[in-house]
């Protein structure tokens, strides 16, 4: 029999071979979230620009704190102020510009206004309540390297030192195929020895989820030429080419040897759980991925592999999620030789991560992906009994 390969040494292989995408755009900030940054962008100023005030109250010098202050301004945000006249406070709001000669700001809760005079009820020191100027951002200074996958917050960054648009690469486009005669798409009549197609929906939301272009290659059915014409036509149009079934050693799984007859093939059996069959290669020089055909396998598959491999052809610098260690509300008494990833589900118990798992845990079996947040990952030779510490990864950061 020949040895599973371990799960690290397939991906390692596979990302050797991920040449990133040199293709670059510039759009506009409102269009960039999840696209990947392909320059640098530092900002051209300082921000906040000015020392400006933390809370509504009053500014003033701190040594004045302790006599009343006759009000002698109104600043508001957004206004340019006059400088302080010592022994005196400006009424000021949050974000407005603090006055040259002051270096405080009284909370408006400590003090009392009593016909334009304040008298402050607490202890003023130098600096309070003031945000110094470029404390959030330098002038000069990079925010965001090449790499990055931009989420809305860094957008609000960006647009906070007035970026209004950003070098980023060019979506991956990614073919999808689902092979098998037996597959039917959802609205049509359902027959003896059909099923509908699932992966083409799990497929597709994953990879809009990476913000890649999907170009949907429809269903192929178990003919060897009509496979080789559809990875011939996929190849094409895409930048990396994605199938679902067909990689088993079935007669009716024509995939391998068409791949291999335009291109090149790599077929592994992985030593994990679900998903042993997998393939990687090449059709007409377009990189190809040949995932199981059962819905759990394709979505850890794809988790597992697919995924760093796209995020890495797409210029991502960061390609591996994170995980957690939670403590386990289950038992495993028998001792596997594949690393297995249970479809789980993640809760908190006061200050304790705990993780359940469901009793189905079959490659068939897309209702449990469906109800879980979490893989759990079980290492080959290892048994769980509760209460111990498993490692899990969090579903909506390997789908997203």
């Amino acid at each position: 029999m020949k040895k599973l390969t371990p799960l690290a040494d397939a991906l390692d292989h596979i990302l050797e071979r991920a040449q990133p995408m040199d293709v670059v755009e510039s759009v506009r900030l409102q269009e960039a979230l999840g696209r990947v940054l392909a320059a640098p962008v530092t900002s051209d100023i300082a921000v906040p620009g000015e020392d400006n005030s933390a809370m509504d109250g009053y500014a003033l010098r701190a040594k004045d704190a302790g006599q009343a202050l006759a009000v002698s301004q109104r600043i508001a945000a957004g206004a340019v102020p006059e400088p302080l006249t010592p022994g005196t406070a400006a009424r000021i709001f949050t974000g407005a510009t603090v006055p040259e000669g002051a270096d405080a700001v009284a909370m408006q809760e400590d003090c009392v206004l009593n016909e334009g005079v304040i008298t402050i009820t607490a202890d003023v020191r130098e600096g309070q309540h003031i945000r110094r100027a470029g404390q959030d951002i330098q002038a000069g200074e990079q925010l965001l390297a090449p790499g990055r996958r931009l989420r809305p917050q860094d957008l609000g960054m960006l647009a906070s030192v007035g970026v209004a648009t950003v070098r980023v690469y060019r979506p991956l486009r990614v073919a999808i195929l689902s092979t098998g005669d037996e597959l039917l798409e959802p609205g049509q009549p359902l027959s003896p020895g059909k099923l509908y197609n699932s992966n083409r929906y799990t497929l597709q939301g994953l990879l809009q989820g990476l913000g890649m272009e999907v170009i949907d290659g429809g269903i192929v059915d178990d003919d060897a030429a009509g496979t080789r014409e559809a990875l011939s036509r996929a190849a094409a149009s895409a930048d990396v080419v994605i199938t679902s079934g067909g990689v088993s050693v079935g007669e009716e799984d024509h995939v391998k040897d068409a791949v291999r007859s335009l291109g090149e093939l790599g077929l592994w059996k992985l030593a994990i759980k679900p998903g042993k069959p997998l393939a990687f290669g090449h059709v007409q020089g377009t990189p190809f991925i040949g995932l199981p055909g059962n819905p759990s396998s394709v979505f850890v598959t794809f988790c597992l592999i697919a995924r760093p491999y796209l995020l890495k052809r797409q210029g991502c610098a960061e390609i591996e999620p994170p995980s957690v260690r939670a403590r386990a509300d289950f038992s495993i008494t028998r001792v596997g030789t594949r690393q297995e990833y249970l479809r789980a589900i993640l809760s908190i118990d006061g200050e304790v991560m705990r993780v359940s798992v469901g009793e189905n845990q079959s490659s068939g079996v897309l209702s449990a992906v469906s109800r879980s947040n979490v893989l759990a990952v079980i290492p080959p030779g290892m048994t769980v009994s509760p209460g111990d510490t498993v490692e899990v990864f969090l579903l909506d950061l390997l789908s997203g």
